[in-house]
Formats: structure tokens, C-alpha cells, sequence
């Protein structure tokens, strides 16, 4: 089941992407920092067992251009289509919002690929720059996310 996260799903986001981080799959991100962009996040939720198996983000970057970040799927739930129906109600979302360029930096190219996107050079992104990469330690010698980008 989809749903939005709510405040008790603040750990259990920050585990999950601990656990990608540590894996090399996303960048961490702080406990801070998931509290103040929970509106962000969706949820995907076994109804029997109540287990997140999966999250997603869509945060607002500017007037223009939303980006989808910090996608996780449970490793044992990979290949069942939860990621894509995280990925297909973060893009609903941006579309409802009015946003209509959505990207992505990611490490998983065919994924996004099947959904639409294209790569991208991250330089066509600024605002996604100046907002957050300019304070990534992998900024900007060291950045091996591709950046990619679903045009409505």
C-alpha cells in the first residue's frame, strides 16, 4: 500500500537510507533533514506485516523543476514493481504541483531509463546545485551520481 510517511516513519526512512548510503547505492542523509522534508517522502507499506518495504521523495527544487530522491526498495521486494509505483506517485504528485521537469541523480540509470528519463549534464540543472550539491563532499570533483531528467 501507498501512503504518505508520517512522523512515526521518521527512523525507519533514516535507517533505510543508512543502510543504501552504506551500500553505495544514495548519499546519506541526516535525521534533521528527514524530519524537516517528511512531507517529501511516500511511503510503501506491507498492509499485513505493516513493514515499510519502500520510500521515495519529491522534493520542489525551484518554480520549474521538482527531483525525486532518496527511492529505496527493500532488497528481498526489488523487482516487484514497488519502486516504479513509488517513482509514478512522487511524478503524480510533481504533476498535481505543476511541475513538469522532474529529475533524478542516481546510480541506477536502467531504472529511471524504463520510466522515462534521460540523462542529462548536471550543469543543465543550477538550481539543484546551488541548493544542494555545492555542500556534498563529492562536490564537484568526486560526483558519480548520473543526473537525469523526465520532461512533461
Amino acid at each position: 500500500m501507498l501512503r504518505k510517511a508520517r512522523i512515526g516513519d521518521v527512523k525507519t526512512i533514516h535507517r533505510l537510507i543508512n543502510i543504501s548510503s552504506g551500500r553505495g547505492e544514495m548519499l546519506p542523509r541526516s535525521l534533521m533533514d528527514i524530519y524537516g522534508s517528511l512531507r517529501d517522502f511516500v511511503i510503501y507499506q506491507d498492509e499485513k506485516k505493516e513493514e515499510i518495504l519502500g520510500i521515495c521523495a519529491m522534493s520542489i527544487i525551484w518554480e520549474n523543476l521538482a527531483e525525486i530522491r532518496s527511492l529505496y526498495v527493500d532488497e528481498e521486494h526489488r523487482k516487484e514493481g514497488i519502486g516504479r509505483n513509488l517513482v509514478d506517485a512522487c511524478v503524480s504528485e510533481a504533476i498535481t504541483l505543476e511541475l513538469f521537469r522532474i529529475f533524478t541523480l542516481t546510480y541506477k540509470q536502467a531504472f529511471f531509463r524504463q520510466l522515462g528519463f534521460r540523462d542529462v549534464e548536471r550543469s543543465t540543472l543550477p538550481e539543484k546545485i546551488w541548493s544542494d550539491c555545492f555542500r556534498c563532499s563529492k562536490y564537484p570533483d568526486f560526483c558519480d551520481e548520473v543526473a537525469m531528467i523526465l520532461e512533461l
